[in-house]
């Protein structure tokens, strides 16, 4: 990869402050929020005739698959049943590598978790497909569950997660999405470098708690109205995900709106993602196989051009 002179490399980071600031202005806008539901453009033109024949799964445990048989990885909580597995079966790729690790976030791109190298050494120049899912740990998914799990009692009927988080008078959520985005990008420009040519894939998080609002305490014990914010701090995520994955000629995979209506909150037979104690293998508050699934056929329609 060329770095360039000092002044491109000035004027690529300008072009990253602006891109920063223009996620900022996004993501606090209720109409864009909504948007990251909704279709991209494909980059590059369609794909579906291109064989995959070299795949990286790089990402955190919503990649990996913690508890869905049949666990290949105890390290890293990893099926040979989550939606990379998926993939490359169906697509009958001939080199498959999955690094993906429970816990992951984006310092592990680089840095070893465990006896789980860092993830980006698994990407080639003669990688073709490359699908990354990474930045809930970063912004912390399993602390803000605990915390507004924690908070929830003080008001049932109220918003004491919200509250919490914006005691300072900035939305320490939003903050925590906006601190992500820079990270993620510093991925993709890694995995470009790495794999010239490859298919980049930026797979977005699966719908977590209902999409209309309502809440189900105690199956997720949060309180009503904090339902509705901590969806929303999802969609932030998933939008500028979405926005990152453009920045850098990379395809967004919408996870959201394929798994709306089967979230936490649903029955056991239509949920797929688990809550908090699970009642199909899974981790809390992750897919469980029949997400794995549904994710893994999103990720096929992008490649297919479907989507």
């Amino acid at each position: 990869m060329s770095y360039g002179s000092p002044s491109q490399g000035a004027q690529g980071s300008a072009r990253r402050r602006r891109r920063r600031a223009s996620v900022a202005a996004a993501l606090g806008g209720c109409a864009l929020v909504a948007a990251s539901t909704a279709p991209a453009a494909a980059h590059g033109g369609g794909h579906g005739d291109d064989r995959v024949t070299s795949y990286v799964a790089l990402g955190d445990s919503y990649t990996s698959g913690p508890a869905i048989p049949t666990q290949v990885d105890a390290d890293c909580a990893r099926s040979d049943h989550n939606y990379p597995s998926l993939v490359a079966a169906a697509r009958e790729v001939t080199a498959f590598k999955d690094v993906s690790c429970s816990g992951a976030t984006t310092a592990q791109m680089w840095q070893a978790q465990g006896t789980n190298g860092p993830q980006l050494d698994a990407v080639r120049r003669d990688t073709d497909l490359v699908t990354v899912q990474i930045g809930g740990n970063d912004m912390g998914f399993g602390s803000i569950i605990a915390t507004c799990a924690g908070l929830s009692s003080k008001d049932l009927a109220g918003d004491p997660c919200r509250q919490y988080y914006n005691a300072s008078g900035t939305d320490q959520l939003l903050l925590a999405v906006l601190r992500t985005v820079p990270k993620v990008d510093k991925v993709l420009r890694a995995v470009r470098a790495r794999a010239p040519h490859a298919r980049i894939l930026v797979v977005g998080y699966p719908d977590l708690l209902p999409d209309d609002g309502s809440g189900c305490y105690p199956t997720v014990p949060f309180a009503a109205k904090d339902f509705p914010y901590l969806r929303d701090t999802e969609k932030r995520l998933n939008l500028a995900l979405r926005l990152v994955a453009a920045w850098n000629g990379a395809r967004y995979v919408d996870t959201y709106g394929p798994t709306v209506g089967h979230d936490m909150c649903k029955a056991p037979a239509d949920r797929w993602i688990e809550p908090l104690r699970p009642t199909s293998p899974a981790a809390p508050a992750h897919p469980n196989a029949t997400g794995e699934a549904v994710m893994a056929q999103a990720v096929l329609d992008r490649l297919e051009g479907r989507h």
